[in-house]
């Protein structure tokens, strides 16, 4: 089986850092980035399974990137996490009605993550 290749998009080195070793400490491939725009680049370039995506950006928010992930056919497959400090049950909805596959927020166990990680990507694909 190959490794699953997981794109982390978060603001903050203080979040990217840990993950990253968490991440490839449970064997996957790993890609970063820190804007909207380097998460474009990166998914155009690496196509990974999965994204573990903040909401608060520097430049779009996590909602765009969402919604502009969605409306190319050939992302469709790729699984989206929202990992965020935004707590709040009107933050939670928008995610969850936007089709998100997973909201996690801050501070969140590392634990809870791998799980939701090892969910979306064993589920098969549905033809």
């Amino acid at each position: 089986m190959t490794q699953s290749t997981i794109l982390i998009v978060d603001d903050e080195i203080s979040i990217l850092v840990p993950l990253k070793f968490l991440l490839e400490k449970n064997n996957f491939n790993v890609a970063l980035a820190q804007s909207g725009k380097d998460a474009f680049d990166a998914i155009t370039q690496k196509k990974p399974d999965l994204i573990i995506l903040d909401i608060m950006l520097p430049d779009l928010d996590g909602y765009e990137i969402f919604q502009v992930i969605r409306q190319h056919p050939e992302w469709n497959d790729i699984k989206v996490i929202f990992l965020t400090a935004k707590n709040r049950d009107v933050d939670v909805a928008k995610g969850l009605n936007l089709g998100i596959d997973a909201y996690i927020t801050k501070p969140f166990s590392n634990a809870e993550l791998l799980r939701e990680i090892k969910r979306l990507l064993d589920k098969a694909p549905v033809a």
